[in-house]
């Protein structure tokens, strides 16, 4: 720890920028808020995760990309999210170039990277070490806020150019199978639409659909007229004009349950929320149930922890996400998460249900169903009548093929981040011998 407190402050080697930098509340905000066409990515602090940015972006117009070129992304910036889940950083790989950050994102640029090395740096800061000092960085309790003046405080030990070099050389490599695992994904999910003619879908602008009573409340119960929008009929045309059947026919639904904040704990039973996994992964969940609510509830928690293979799928919150289990999970989930298990996995594969439920043909039928609610709440006697295609058993097996080599690809990249960070902590707790030695075995 001697390495870290002996360290060079990051104010000393850095610049810092958050979207104000580039002149007053009003003028940044009136910049962001014209008519031109968007389409430069805007990186927010959800997208910034552990090392690379991730997530569903949002758009500025090119006017206003140019017109705040403090925050511009270049290459090996670090960016960090100032509030919310503080903590970690994403950098700048050459995929991320000359893009914007909103006012909730900090980047961090490096004057000279010949003094260190900005692949180093980033998997310093997600270390424990750098984790730590970001978290005296924050106040506030329920929403941190990240206090720029404290985080040009952080310490870094400017370790050796070598080594530096090699926790550089291993962070590209995971960099290399991230965007292989991002491409054998999107190749997948590319077949998938192309097999069922909707790579070229050109929904409906009308926002108007006439309907006889008897075509929508007597058959649907639903009054609201964004409901019969004509884009979500062309999507049911779409599918129902090939071979296809509804959620409940081809998957068994369980239900979990709510057990209330009342049972939350920093440590016990593991419980996944929905913020908790996305259709590529999951994360370490934040909140926990105590011995009390596990002991009395031992059978039912026994029935209700998933098994590999089953299909994680949210029905509050953000709907209609899916994620396939590849390995048993000791926990359970929350009453916001279903779970789906493929009845004849002779006829439907799970990567790719998975992988149907996760595409825009779904997406859209949760869109239509739960669109209506300022909080969103997909009933469930609405996802049993989800309609899905059902493609040759051959094709399905070829999307399966992608869609385990995907992960695949971004196991081995999370294993070898995993490496560099451990590298890291191990060069500051010890030495950079032993941290090579580490190094030289588990990657």
């Amino acid at each position: 720890m001697s390495k870290v407190k002996d360290g060079i402050e990051l104010g000393q080697f850095t610049d810092t920028f958050e979207l104000h930098s580039n002149g007053a509340f009003k003028d940044v905000f009136d910049i962001l808020h014209n008519n031109d066409a968007r389409d430069i990515r805007y990186i927010r602090s959800e997208n910034v995760g552990e090392y690379f940015i991730e997530g569903n972006l949002d758009y500025i117009s090119n006017y206003a990309h140019n017109h705040l070129p403090k925050t511009k992304t270049k290459l090996g910036d670090i960016l960090t999210a100032r509030t919310g889940k503080v903590g970690g950083a994403s950098v700048i790989t050459d995929n991320w170039i000359n893009c914007n950050s909103n006012q909730n994102v900090v980047n961090i640029r490096i004057r000279d990277v010949n003094y260190i090395n900005p692949f180093y740096l980033t998997v310093f800061l997600n270390s424990k070490f750098g984790i730590i000092q970001f978290e005296k960085s924050s106040t506030g309790n329920v929403q941190p806020w990240l206090n720029l003046s404290l985080l040009r405080k952080v310490k870094v030990p400017l370790l050796s150019e070598q080594f530096q070099l090699t926790i550089s050389s291993i962070f590209n490599d995971a960099h290399g199978k991230n965007l292989a695992y991002k491409k054998n994904y999107n190749d997948a999910e590319n077949f998938l639409l192309q097999e069922i003619q909707f790579l070229d879908f050109d929904e409906s602008k009308e926002a108007i659909n006439i309907k006889p009573f008897s075509e929508s409340f007597k058959t649907t119960g639903r009054l609201d007229a964004e409901y019969y929008q004509p884009k979500y009929e062309q999507v049911m045309n779409k599918i129902t004009q090939q071979r296809f059947d509804s959620l409940a026919n081809i998957v068994n639904i369980t239900k979990s349950i709510e057990p209330g904040s009342a049972y939350y704990d920093v440590e016990g039973l593991p419980f996944m929320r929905v913020a908790d996994f996305s259709k590529t992964g999951l994360t370490e969940p934040q909140k926990f149930l105590n011995d009390y609510f596990v002991k009395e509830n031992k059978e039912k928690i026994k029935d209700l922890k998933p098994k590999k293979d089953t299909i994680l799928f949210s029905k509050d919150g953000s709907v209609g996400i899916a994620y396939q289990l590849r390995q048993d999970f000791n926990g359970i989930t929350s009453g916001a998460i279903l779970h789906l298990k493929i009845r004849d996995e002779k006829r439907v594969i799970p990567e790719y249900l998975t992988l149907a439920l996760n595409s825009k043909l779904v997406q859209m039928q949760a869109e239509r169903d739960a669109g209506g609610s300022i909080i969103l709440h997909w009933r469930v006697s609405e996802i049993e009548n989800v309609v899905v295609p059902i493609i040759d058993y051959a094709k399905q097996e070829k999307i399966a093929e992608l869609i385990e080599e995907s992960f695949s690809l971004k196991k081995q990249s999370e294993h070898l981040l995993e490496v560099a960070k451990r590298a890291v902590e191990i060069a500051i707790e010890e030495n950079e011998e032993t941290a090579m030695n580490y190094i030289k075995n588990n990657s």
